[in-house]
């Protein structure tokens, strides 16, 4: 199965945490980011193509 996503999707599913990070859901794993760039990576390690 091929999955692709948008950048600007991903981006925002990463929500402020509060405390200068933010909050990452995807395929039900949660990930705390220190900067929204890292999206990008962990929607590749999930196996996404990302279409800017």
């Amino acid at each position: 199965m091929i999955k692709t996503a948008t950048f600007e999707a991903l981006l925002s599913d990463a929500v402020p945490d509060g405390v200068g990070g933010f909050t990452f859901t995807l395929e039900g794993k949660t990930y705390h980011l220190q900067d929204q760039d890292e999206v990008r990576k962990i929607a590749e390690a999930h196996g996404y193509i990302i279409i800017y």
